[in-house]
Order: C-alpha cells, then sequence, then structure tokens
C-alpha cells in the first residue's frame, strides 16, 4: 500500500520511501542553483526518514549530498538541452538514486571509455593516481574523481545504462549509485 507521501509498506518489511525530481532545462546558472538545492532538500528529506530508524541523521545526510550532488553536477555539465531527471528512494538503510539526461553521442562514448578504466582498476589506487596527476599538471582534467571518491570513500555502487534517446539525435544516460548509509 503507498500513502501519499511515497512510502510503500511491504509484508513484514520496512516502509521505503521514493520520490522523483524533473529540473528543467534553463541557463546554466539557474541549473547550478537547482542542483544545489536539490542536493540539500533530498539530503534532508531522505536522512530525516533515515534518522526515524535511530540512524544518525548528520552522517546520511551528508553521504546522500555528495552522492546526489555529484551525479547531478556530471548531468548538467554533460547534457544536451533537455531536462534531467532525478529518481532516488530508500528502504532499510540503501538509499538509490537514479540521475537521467541525454546527452551528445560523442560525450556519451567518452565516458563510456572513462567508465570501462573506472570499473577495470581498483578505485582507491586510481583515485591516487588522478590526484597525483592533478597535482603534477594544472591541465590535468581530474576526469572521474567525483565518481572514484564515491566509490572508494562512500562505498557507492554504480552503474550506467545509454540508450539511443527520442529525438534519435542524443544518448539518454542513466546513472545508477547505491549507498548504504550507517
Amino acid at each position: 500500500m503507498m500513502n501519499q507521501f511515497g512510502d510503500t509498506e511491504r509484508n513484514n518489511g520496512p516502509t521505503a520511501f521514493a520520490m522523483r525530481i524533473m529540473i528543467s532545462d534553463g541557463p546554466l546558472g539557474v541549473s547550478w542553483q537547482h542542483a544545489s538545492e536539490t542536493c540539500e532538500f533530498l539530503g534532508d528529506v531522505f536522512a530525516l526518514r533515515h534518522a526515524k530508524d535511530g540512524a544518525d541523521y548528520t552522517d546520511a545526510r551528508h553521504s546522500i549530498i555528495y552522492l546526489v550532488n555529484e551525479l547531478l553536477e556530471n548531468a548538467i555539465k554533460f547534457r544536451v538541452p533537455g531536462s534531467i531527471s532525478v529518481d532516488c528512494s530508500l528502504e532499510g538503510g540503501n538509499f538509490e538514486l537514479t540521475v537521467s539526461n541525454d546527452t551528445a553521442p560523442a560525450v556519451a562514448g567518452s565516458f563510456q571509455t572513462l567508465i570501462k578504466e573506472i570499473i577495470s582498476r581498483d578505485p582507491g589506487e586510481l583515485l591516487i593516481e588522478r590526484i597525483e596527476a592533478n597535482a603534477v599538471d594544472e591541465n590535468s582534467s581530474g576526469s572521474g574523481l567525483g565518481l572514484l571518491t564515491l566509490m572508494n570513500d562512500y562505498g557507492a555502487r554504480l552503474g550506467w545504462d545509454f540508450r539511443s534517446s527520442t529525438s534519435g539525435s542524443a544518448v539518454t544516460l542513466s546513472t545508477h549509485a547505491a549507498l548504504t548509509l550507517n
């Protein structure tokens, strides 16, 4: 049974809570402001839900904000005009997030190359290599630092889905993340 707040009662199981937010296309400055406000809002709402079970609100809020912020900023930076979908849920201590946006095919291809490297290597070692490369070369892109930090420092489990968009001239990228909250 689902109530007005998106809670789903499971048979003798924990309560699940889910939410979807659509961020409309707009000027970059407005998008950054919406991203910041969205991260704060989702961090507050889901950390409060998590804290109802006796968990630490502050730690959960920080982890959720960092995760949402990283994925949402990537979606804003690498999108083609269009909205961004943010779907999240909390069940027990597991927070799940999917951020979807359209991107240019060339950007999608570059990102797929980065993902192959990230998933084929130890995230901790690759994170250190990228940090050192940035320290030596100020023109280094630091590509993937946020994703590597999520994996290494927060234990986030990440996945990606690339599909042809409905317009056919872009690729719809969905980034999925799961985070076990303390």
